[in-house]
């Protein structure tokens, strides 16, 4: 079998990691250095996750605009996805309160196209590289009602913590309807069969209330502010306790 000519056919259906490595990593690189180059001087941002699909009439598209409003009036700036849906509210927050309104962009076959609320944009074709970007320069997670994508930053996020490769955030699931379940589910099966530990769900927080969110958002804010200001050496993180 010619590996070379089945990788190009491959890559003629989807453009994933195989085939072409010599000028790939140079499309890789740049992208890691155009993120880092936008967003070094970024501060104190909230990551805001959820459903492309969701109408602006839905109610959590409405609840983003409010929640992203309410964390811009504390000088919080938001990072989303950039497409629409809950995307787009959470960046039209941001924007009505002219703070820092972050469109991390992916390339897509469907659904995602820009949201025009975005006063800081970025194009990605690679998925990893953007959640470098979501991981880097958030201070905190918040996951609206959303699909896989959703769950896939809020388990990547959650696992970075669990292992230890990424300080502690807050992880918030705004929406008790949309995700009482799945906090059950972890709650009994996954502690059940001893695939988790109960600590590991101190990094997470259900909720309902944007001021909530708030609270939880400028208390962790506080706490990174001293850890600043702490020598290195005297800089300690307790993974096991619960956020501030």
């Amino acid at each position: 079998m010619n590996c070379d000519s089945q990788n190009q056919t491959t890559a003629n259906i989807i453009d994933d990691v195989k085939g072409d490595q010599s000028w790939r990593i140079f499309r890789i690189i740049s992208e890691f250095t155009e993120g880092f180059d936008k967003l070094s001087n970024l501060c104190d941002a909230i990551s805001i996750f959820g459903s492309a699909r969701l109408k602006p009439d839905h109610p959590y598209y409405q609840k983003t605009i409010e929640l992203a409003e309410l964390l811009g009036q504390h000088d919080f700036a938001i990072i989303s996805g950039g497409g629409p849906g809950i995307m787009e509210a959470a960046n039209k927050g941001a924007y009505l309160q002219k703070q820092p309104s972050v469109g991390l962009n992916i390339q897509l076959p469907t659904e995602q196209h820009p949201n025009p609320y975005q006063n800081i944009s970025l194009d990605f074709r690679y998925f990893f590289v953007r959640k470098v970007m979501f991981v880097r320069y958030s201070m905190g997670y918040v996951c609206m009602p959303g699909g896989f994508g959703t769950l896939d930053e809020f388990f990547e996020a959650l696992t970075l913590m669990q292992t230890h490769k990424i300080y502690p955030l807050p992880l918030i699931l705004f929406g008790t309807d949309f995700w009482s379940g799945l906090l059950d589910w972890i709650k009994s099966k996954m502690l059940e069969y001893a695939t988790i530990s109960s600590e590991d769900l101190n990094y997470i927080t259900i909720t309902d209330d944007p001021q909530e969110v708030l609270r939880i958002m400028l208390a962790h804010r506080a706490w990174k502010n001293q850890q600043r200001q702490l020598p290195q050496t005297q800089s300690t993180v307790d993974y096991r306790q619960p956020l501030p």
